[in-house]
């Protein structure tokens, strides 16, 4: 009978969630329909983006209840939509344009989470790791990438460079929402491991794309040599410059005694990373815009923690958390999407370029290995850094296809097979390595990560014996009493090293 209540629980709970979720999505899409009136017709980019958006709802609920990552239900449903004969016109029909906006949309709120959740002791411990981590694994899978690929695939060697820093960014949207989630549940945060691995990939990606601008700048002949080369490192300052100005401004703005204060915090770190993703894009400094995403929440949190009362602490996080509940299945959906298996049309390529990619794994793989030798960490967290450094997506995504677009705008028919090649390349990476790392991920912390939440719990256990032993009357009574007294602290003290913004 107890299990029957049990399941029938679970039942009108899944119904009843399933039913708001239902009634939500119709209710948007009328609106969208009386609003935009074809748009959100089937065909039209709204029905298009609201079916991939409640696809990867399900997919990444699916993938949940089977213990594995949401974010492979959500790239595996947005993948089916636009490579499913049948289901393949919904994720042909997504305006490049809006897909695009909406994952620089969703990539600023990873980038704010990301700054918000890096501690500031642990990354000054570990600056010289981070160092070593950012550049050293990026530069040599690059080049690893570009000599094999100019002799097994016969690309020039300045495509061989542009292919090389295109496999060489790590995706920020795997690896971070993945470290947040093993933060959450205290793993590796007694070494700072999510603040290292997190830091360490904003970088690399900054370096990845610098590498390819000017690699793109040459391989096309666009402006002047020396200011493509220059305007790599340029990028990066202008980041920083950007998020600690606005950062610093924060402190200040909107007033400690406001009311809605922490609302107003919330809305100005989205909007001032809104401004930093699409405005850097707009002066054509695209690289500054990650980089200042991160810096600015990460210089405005200094002095709130000192600020926060638990209370706004808190609320914060559910702030920041409630946007990218939203934003999390339209990024991930659209990445999936974005694999068109139509794009890989040589086999020649795909098993030359299989063979280059494994090659730049192993040795991103094994350099990241030696980068975090002598930094604290034991040979199992050294392990587990090694594979956090594995997934590639977003940046693949965004800029696989650029070399092949401007071929095509120059009207270069001897680039178009390079371009298509970058491509494929790109598209192979994204299926092979984001499932593969996001797994690793999972499965490889909770393994090779240390818990504090663990050992608070373990503490608390532990104390909740001794006041049990030291009581010989009533003796349920007082463990019962001091579970609940004492549990809520050790859990109160194990979410604040977490969410200390």
């Amino acid at each position: 009978m107890a299990f029957q209540r049990l399941c029938s629980y679970k039942l009108r709970e899944f119904l009843a969630m399933l039913a708001q979720f239902t009634m939500l999505m119709v209710m948007i899409w009328t609106t969208a329909l009386s609003i935009t009136d074809r748009l959100a017709l089937p065909g039209g980019h709204l029905f298009s983006l609201l079916v991939l958006f409640t696809s990867a709802v399900a997919g990444g609920y699916i993938f949940s209840r089977i213990y594995l990552p949401p974010l492979l239900g959500m790239v595996i449903a947005g993948f089916a939509l636009s490579n499913v004969p049948v289901l393949s016109e919904i994720g042909h029909n997504i305006s490049p344009v809006w897909s695009g906006a909406l994952r620089r949309m969703a990539l600023t709120v990873i980038l704010i989470r990301a700054g918000l959740g890096l501690d500031p002791v642990a990354l000054r411990k570990l600056s010289a790791t981070v160092s070593r981590l950012a550049f050293l694994p990026c530069l040599l899978e690059c080049l690893t990438c570009a000599v094999v690929s100019h002799f097994l695939m016969d690309l020039p060697w300045v495509w061989a460079f542009l292919l090389g820093f295109v496999l060489s960014a790590i995706s920020p949207a795997v690896v971070v929402p993945s470290l947040l989630s093993l933060a959450e549940r205290g793993f590796g945060l007694d070494k700072g491991i999510p603040t290292l691995v997190i830091a360490a990939a904003s970088i690399d990606d900054v370096v990845a794309i610098s590498g390819f601008g000017i690699s793109l700048g040459i391989a096309f002949s666009t402006g002047d040599l020396a200011w493509t080369i220059a305007k790599g490192p340029l990028e990066a300052l202008l980041g920083i410059a950007y998020g600690c100005i606005l950062g610093i401004c924060l402190w200040f703005i909107p007033a400690k005694n406001s009311s809605n204060l922490v609302f107003f915090r919330a809305m100005l770190l989205f909007t001032g990373g809104l401004l930093a993703t699409f405005g850097s894009t707009y002066i054509d400094m695209a690289g500054a815009g990650p980089l200042g995403c991160l810096v600015l929440p990460f210089v405005s949190g200094i002095r709130w923690r000192k600020m926060n009362t638990p209370e706004q602490t808190a609320a914060m996080t559910e702030a920041v958390g409630l946007l990218w509940m939203i934003f999390q299945p339209v990024l991930f959906g659209l990445i999936g999407a974005a694999v068109r298996i139509e794009q890989i049309q040589d086999p020649y390529i795909v098993g030359f370029g299989v063979a280059v990619l494994a090659s730049g794994l192993l040795v991103r793989c094994s350099v990241t290995f030696l980068a975090v030798l002598r930094s604290g960490l034991n040979l199992k967290e050294q392990i587990f850094v090694s594979l956090a450094w594995i997934p590639k997506a977003t940046v693949q995504a965004a800029i696989g296809g650029l070399a092949l677009d401007q071929a095509i705008k120059d009207k270069n028919e001897t680039l178009k097979p390079l371009g298509l090649t970058v491509l494929t390349m790109a598209v192979l990476s994204i299926i092979i390595t984001a499932p593969i790392g996001a797994l690793a991920i999972a499965i490889s912390g909770p393994r090779f990560l240390k818990s504090d939440h663990l050992k608070n719990e373990s503490s608390c256990s532990s104390n909740d014996h001794q006041d049990s032993q030291d009581s010989q009357e009533k003796d349920e009574k007082i463990v019962i009493e001091t579970e609940t007294v004492g549990e809520k602290p050790c859990l109160t003290e194990a979410a604040d090293v977490v969410t200390h913004i």
